[in-house]
């Protein structure tokens, strides 16, 4: 897999889909007119900063709250290229990999990684910040296949012989 380098959003404990999208938002036509809203109750100005290829990093119990489907959709439109995390949210974990964005849990990242720093990511090894290696478990074959092709939806048209969406 690919190793890339990407900038690093730092976030806290516990960000709900109501932080990711509130509610207030979700009535709007497109995914793509509702990401300039992303994480507004806690940093209004979030969205227009995050650049195709960042990655967040995040505490315990990312993507509690609701199930909406649209928060992990959101996140991936933002161009994140995964959210490293102490834990996820069981329900979010599930909508993730279904619209394939990568999550990776790592309880270590959080405390020691700086906003705006640098870090690359091997895809199912590791992640390098400042030298230093942090192992990922290996996501199983099946969940990295729906990732790489882009969600669920785009994975079992492929499987059926069909182009993507």
């Amino acid at each position: 897999m690919n190793t890339n380098t990407s900038t690093i959003w730092v976030l806290g404990d516990d960000i709900d889909t109501d932080i990711i999208i509130p509610t207030d938002y979700l009535a709007l036509p497109t995914i793509d007119d509702m990401k300039q809203y992303a994480f507004s109750p806690l940093r209004p100005d979030l969205a227009q900063k995050i650049k195709p290829n960042d990655v967040i990093v995040a505490g315990k119990n990312f993507g509690c709250g609701s199930s909406r489907e649209q928060a992990p959709e959101i996140i991936k439109a933002l161009g994140i290229k995964a959210v490293i995390a102490k834990s996820f949210a069981r329900i979010f974990f599930r909508n993730a990999i279904n619209n394939g964005l990568l999550l990776i849990e790592n309880d270590q990242l959080q405390q020691i990684v700086i906003e705006g720093e640098q870090l690359s990511l091997q895809i199912n090894h590791a992640i390098s910040y400042k030298g230093t290696d942090y192992p990922i478990t290996p996501l199983p074959d099946n969940l990295l296949e729906i990732i790489n092709e882009g969600g669920l939806v785009n994975a079992m048209r492929r499987k059926n012989g069909l182009p993507p969406l």
